[in-house]
């Protein structure tokens, strides 16, 4: 037996990005970072509270985007998703921001410091990485 939960799938693949900018609700700004972004959407982490509901109208502005309306899909923890008004305008600012911005976000791993004795006696630093076994 299947249900239906009427939850709407995402139509478009999103890819991670670190953008920094604001979401604008009424007269308030919040800092945000953009965590991930598709044309037809966004999941945003928010650096204070938003005082807006599921169903809000909000902007986001961002060097590297501009001016972008959407409407809040989902509040959990400090995130926020938004899905953006779709018109000619968003579609191009972000083909563009993929286009000319966006570098592919990668996991950093964890480096140490660890002090080697050189010929003559000195300390150098040396930036060791962990290795992953298969």
């Amino acid at each position: 037996m299947t249900r239906n939960l009427k939850i709407t799938a995402r139509k478009t693949d999103r890819k991670s990005c670190r953008v920094f900018g604001h979401v604008k609700y009424l007269n308030s700004q919040v800092d945000a970072r953009i965590l991930n972004l598709s044309p037809t959407g966004a999941a945003l982490e928010m650096k204070g509270p938003l005082h807006a509901a599921s169903g809000s109208k909000v902007r986001i502005e961002a060097e590297n985007l501009g001016l972008l309306e959407g409407v809040i899909r989902w509040k959990h923890n400090g995130r926020v998703g938004i899905q953006f008004d779709v018109n000619s305008n968003a579609r191009a600012q972000i083909s563009s921001y993929f286009r000319f911005f966006h570098k592919e976000v990668r996991p950093v791993l964890a480096t140490r410091q660890l002090a080697i004795l050189g010929a003559n006696g000195d300390r150098k630093a040396h930036l060791a990485t962990p290795t992953l076994k298969s």
